[in-house]
């Protein structure tokens, strides 16, 4: 870890590139990992290791990305077409955009780099007990998009990916949508050089959700720091997101890991794969189980410590995605699938609390009154 984070820092600053990796797994990104791999995958890193269990994955860094490109000549393509186009002309840009982006879907990597990802690949599908494990590929915009700047049209997402060969057509996909006709004309207005461009590709098992939805480290309707509040629903968690179900709704004693509250709700709509198109889709909840609670309480509590250890790492209220993967043995299936800062009560000053849930203090006091263990 400690020359990973050396050659990174080499790399932010403008050092030589030698010794670099092509691909690298997650748990060998951190937050200063951004130049290699990207915001998302040193995101997930980063997650990795302040102790929360995120879904593995992979890599292709933007080293692998510059070797991929010098070795098959199609820097010197791209260049080359690029030089010739006026950024004003959106016709001469889209027709310059689909050629390069046709040019890099149909080259085939290097064979180093091809033995690499499958090589990951297959470790990946070891490690979840899947053969040809269902992945999301998904671009992750570096630090070279600087202040300022979002080079818009990296951020392309690929799920349910099976197989090798597939895995390597969709991370050439995810490559060249660094060059749509929107994200050209967008440098060639900033000022940036193609030589400065760069993109990573995260390879990352899906996670096969049993139950999902979002967690807030603070009370997102009054404020209250003192609380975890926790909204799940069977599958997928688009329809916690979405709004189209009232989830499930738990709120946890942020000190005790204690549920205070909880409301089951009748959860008649989730979402889950379609094994023909390997796509989401919505689904009727059989009714038996549209009033059974979606998720076990020790998977709350899990959640709830996973949240207080995630907002002590950042230091501020954190809204979360999660999700429960029902292709994991339980103990060891409860993920983190995004993590970012609460925006609501983000900027205020001391929130003033309702009284409806009542503080940490007032729950221990209360509870030691009663002779209730809360520790």
């Amino acid at each position: 870890m400690g020359n990973l984070a050396e050659t990174i820092g080499g790399l932010a600053a403008g050092g030589p590139r030698a010794g670099l990796p092509k691909v690298c797994w997650f748990e060998e990104c951190l937050k200063d990992s951004v130049p290699l791999v990207g915001g998302k995958c040193a995101s997930l890193g980063e997650l990795i290791h302040a102790g929360v269990r995120v879904p593995p994955g992979f890599a292709l860094t933007t080293e692998g990305f510059r070797s991929f490109m010098a070795q098959s000549g199609l820097e010197r393509e791209v260049s080359a077409m690029l030089a010739r186009v006026d950024a004003t002309d959106l016709d001469a840009l889209e027709r310059t955009s689909a050629s390069i982006r046709a040019a890099i879907e149909s080259h085939p990597f290097p064979i180093e780099i091809e033995d690499l990802v499958a090589e990951c690949y297959r470790k990946l599908g070891l490690r979840c007990g899947l053969p040809a494990v269902p992945v999301a590929v998904r671009s992750s915009a570096t630090a070279e998009d600087l202040p300022g700047a979002s080079f818009a049209g990296q951020q392309d997402t690929f799920l349910w990916i099976r197989g090798v060969d597939e895995v390597l057509a969709h991370v050439r996909r995810c490559i060249s949508s660094l060059y749509t006709a929107r994200a050209i004309a967008y440098r060639a207005n900033k000022g940036f050089s193609e030589r400065e461009v760069a993109i990573s590709v995260g390879v990352q098992k899906m996670a096969n959700s049993f139950t999902a939805g979002v967690m807030f480290t603070i009370h997102p309707a009054n404020g209250d720091r003192s609380v975890i509040v926790i909204d799940s629903n069977f599958g997928f968690g688009e329809s916690v997101v979405s709004g189209e179900v009232t989830p499930d709704h738990f709120v946890v004693n942020k000190i005790t890991l204690d549920i205070i509250d909880r409301k089951i709700s009748c959860k008649e709509l989730c979402y889950t794969v379609d094994p023909k198109t390997q796509t989401s889709r919505a689904v009727e909840v059989p009714f038996e189980r549209q009033k059974v609670q979606s998720l076990i309480d020790d998977e709350i509590t899990e959640l709830a410590w996973m949240g207080k250890q995630i907002e002590k790492h950042y230091g501020m209220p954190m809204d979360i995605e999660w999700a429960v993967d029902k292709d994991l043995p339980s103990g060891g299936n409860i993920f983190i699938l995004q993590a970012r800062p609460e925006t609501v009560w983000a900027g205020r000053g001391q929130p003033a609390v309702t009284g409806s849930a009542g503080s940490a203090m007032d729950y221990i006091l209360s509870s030691l009154l009663q002779g209730k263990k809360v520790n």
